[in-house]
């Protein structure tokens, strides 16, 4: 567990410095599945990085991004977000989400995430 932690904290750290294209290369599974609350899931590395790719060049400032709490378990992390940025198209936005990712060999496989403000 405490290599999880380790990982999901580095990680984090990279998105914080404004870094979080770095931290999906490193961190994710060529097979990684990501999803959005309760929308059909996007479904690996390529797909996923175009999909990150545009949401970060549809950025034109982030008013804040922390960390609030980060927990791992048994191949499990689990990291609460505060955001609020402007988007180009979506406007402004500012939600707390929960992020919880499913690991194997050092990778996130499944990342899913949880917010109540939907982005589009």
């Amino acid at each position: 567990m405490d290599k999880l932690l380790n990982n999901i904290q580095q990680l984090n750290q990279l998105v914080l410095d404004g870094r979080a294209i770095d931290a999906f290369e490193h961190y994710y599974d060529e097979q990684v599945v990501m999803q959005e609350n309760a929308l059909p899931p996007t479904i690996g590395k390529a797909a996923n990085r175009q999909r990150e790719q545009l949401f970060y060049s549809n950025l034109t400032a982030v008013h804040t991004a922390r960390v609030l709490d980060t927990a791992a378990g048994d191949g499990v992390t689990m990291v609460v977000w505060q955001y609020d940025y402007t988007h180009k198209e979506w406007g402004r936005k500012n939600y707390t989400q929960v992020s919880v990712q499913h690991w194997r060999n050092d990778k996130i496989v499944r990342e899913q995430f949880f917010y109540d403000s939907v982005p589009a």
